[in-house]
């Protein structure tokens, strides 16, 4: 395909995304309100027994935090269409192998990254709990309203991104750049991390939580590391 071609089916897809874009960060701003009664639920419940509030540092702190909310709410909500886009743009460009690996890799990391999200929302407000813990029962905690919504993001995010490593592993055993070898003698850290961020995103007293997200992400890196010595074994064997 022409240069010329190749910037014209770019523009196009860039245009679709960001039209999904614009019109899911719409509904976003409509529905700011529910999203922030969710949000800020954690810190209500820990105002039952101290001081506790979401505060605006600015005339426009409020007008601000709902774009944000409805940036975020448009990314996600959005992500089928502009993903997609991205796909049909850059896949015709790979070999065969290549965009099968391509489509592979997204195929277990969408579901993954939506379940890692899903899990990292129903834990942020142990993590809430947990932290504002600390502070003396005479003390205020009183929280930044956006500085408290990048938290709760990073939280989401972070979890997310955990629940796709192990595809990112394997990803990375297929290309030849990771052999399993190398994951097997690092299973021991590979545990140890997975315990000390189980214990960091639920709450200290809660060991049902903790293993409740502990053993699933063991179980996708065991899982990962038994699909890389496979295709190790039958790259030998070939």
């Amino acid at each position: 395909m022409p240069w010329a071609a190749h910037l014209r089916e770019a523009r196009t897809r860039g245009i679709r995304a960001g039209l999904a874009l614009a019109v899911a960060a719409v509904l976003g701003f409509v529905f700011a309100d529910p999203i922030m009664d969710v949000l800020r639920a954690p810190i209500e419940a820990v105002a039952q027994t101290r001081d506790a509030s979401l505060n605006y540092d600015s005339v426009t702190g409020a007008f601000d935090l709902r774009m944000k909310v409805a940036l975020f709410a448009g990314i996600a909500l959005s992500s089928p269409v502009w993903l997609y886009e991205l796909l049909a743009f850059l896949t015709p460009g790979l070999t065969r192998r290549e965009r099968r690996y391509t489509l592979g890799f997204f195929a277990a990391a969408l579901p993954l990254f939506a379940a890692g999200c899903a899990t990292g929302f129903v834990l942020f407000p142990h993590m809430v709990e947990l932290l504002t813990g600390f502070a003396a029962t005479e003390d205020s905690t009183i929280l930044q309203a956006a500085t408290y919504l990048d938290f709760v993001m990073k939280i989401v995010l972070a979890t997310g991104v955990a629940f796709v490593l192990p595809v990112v592993l394997v990803m990375l055993n297929l290309l030849g750049m990771l052999p399993a070898a190398t994951l097997l003698r690092g299973w021991r850290y590979i545990v140890v991390t997975i315990v000390v961020f189980s214990a960091l995103v639920t709450p200290a007293a809660d060991a049902l939580s903790m293993f409740l997200v502990a053993v699933p992400m063991s179980a996708l890196f065991g899982a990962a590391i038994a699909i890389a010595w496979l295709h190790d074994r039958r790259r030998v064997v070939a």
